[in-house]
């Protein structure tokens, strides 16, 4: 009896061992597939760049970048050599250079908007002599995707396009929404080239410096769960941007979710309007994928910047020329608070608060043409 304890001994501290290192081994297997499911989970796919043998299409005309990308741009308006104004102007999130702008004479499903509405304001453009740029920003659209985005890259593209289009040593800048960031690094990195600007509802980083942090603090939790996620992703963890985006668990942003609560009244009825002449080129904006267009649009936007918007100089020391920002007081995307704060820091900035107006004035024909009277002619709208 005493000889055959010895063996069960052994027998169970081999069976031990064996289903121990069963479970070690099942525990790493488990880790080592969490670990690439993680990694799968948050790296995203290759662009699909434009006019390689996987991509889409080339179908616009392009610019080539001194370092070797290409940006698709459109020209509308008057010739540009009879040109009096030049304007590049910026497209937003999730847009291109097929932003709808009811002045534009040229594209034709503008055209059909002004028939269907009658305005008179068609004249616009050739009564002011406007020429305008529209280009699709870096991974939008048909331009190639720039891995180092920035806010500085942003505003030397915008200039390379001035030069390569022979605009002349100075020209306008229009940038909408999203657009905020290369317009504002027009400001900080060539002001010397600027014959004028205009922010329309520029979005508003909530990590820049000269805000004061409870009326900062106040806005930002006025946004929806979802959007405080996410933008404390695109701030603190850019590197988990793509799998926030395209996680299924939870909702993650509203603005890709086209939920209507981002929306005033004035917006639903400036997209029904919108919605009678559609954009046949929509399907191209994130054709080379999410990741090189929208996905570092927030990265960049509500990163780290190299400089605080509230501490710009006043690129028009003389009055010779104006910056000028547009804000709906009922935009449901940007606050008005934090928009109207700036302001005051930048007393140089022409304000401009539409009352009853949400984040897409700049679609409304009306308005429209009162930014760029007010851009051009430094006109005072007398009625918003």
């Amino acid at each position: 009896m005493a000889t055959g304890l010895p063996v069960k001994l052994h027998t169970l501290c081999s069976a031990f061992v064996f289903h121990f290192r069963m479970f070690t081994e099942a525990a790493i297997a488990l880790s080592v597939g969490v670990l690439a499911w993680a990694y799968i989970s948050i790296r995203p796919p290759p662009p699909k760049i434009c006019g390689t043998p996987n991509g889409p299409p080339v179908t616009s005309p392009r610019i080539r970048l001194s370092d070797g990308r290409h940006i698709s741009y459109k020209e509308t308006g008057v010739a540009k050599e009879n040109a009096k104004y030049k304007v590049i102007i910026v497209h937003g999130f999730d847009s291109s250079k097929d932003i709808f702008l009811p002045v534009s004479q040229v594209s034709i499903y503008v055209i059909a908007a002004f028939l269907l509405s009658r305005d008179p304001s068609t004249k616009l453009i050739d009564e002011l002599g406007i020429y305008i740029v529209t280009y699709d920003r870096a991974g939008y659209g048909e331009s190639d995707p720039n891995p180092k985005r920035s806010v500085k890259s942003e505003a030397l593209d915008i200039q390379e396009i001035a030069d390569k289009l022979q605009l002349g040593t100075k020209f306008y800048v229009l940038g909408v929404s999203m657009g905020m960031f290369p317009t504002y690094g027009c400001l900080n990195y060539i002001p010397h080239r600027l014959a004028g600007l205009a922010l329309v509802v520029p979005v508003i980083n909530y990590w820049w410096p000269s805000f004061p942090p409870e009326l900062v603090s106040e806005a930002y939790h006025r946004l929806l769960k979802r959007d405080q996620w996410k933008l404390r992703i695109a701030h603190y963890a850019p590197g988990l941007v793509y799998w926030w985006l395209t996680q299924k668990w939870f909702p993650s942003s509203t603005i890709l979710e086209r939920n209507p609560i981002i929306f005033n009244k004035r917006d639903f009825e400036i997209i029904k309007k919108m919605s009678q002449v559609p954009n046949p080129n929509e399907y191209k904006i994130r054709q080379q994928g999410d990741y090189e267009s929208l996905h570092r649009d927030l990265m960049i936007g509500f990163g780290n910047w190299e400089f605080d918007p509230m501490e710009l100089k006043n690129p028009f020391p003389q009055n010779e020329a104006s910056v000028h920002l547009w804000q709906g007081f009922e935009d449901r995307l940007v606050p008005y608070q934090l928009q109207r704060y700036l302001a005051q820091k930048l007393p140089w900035i022409k304000y401009h608060e539409v009352p009853d107006g949400g984040h897409l004035i700049i679609h409304d024909k009306g308005l429209c043409e009162t930014i760029l009277r007010s851009l051009f002619l430094g006109h005072e709208p007398t009625k918003l």
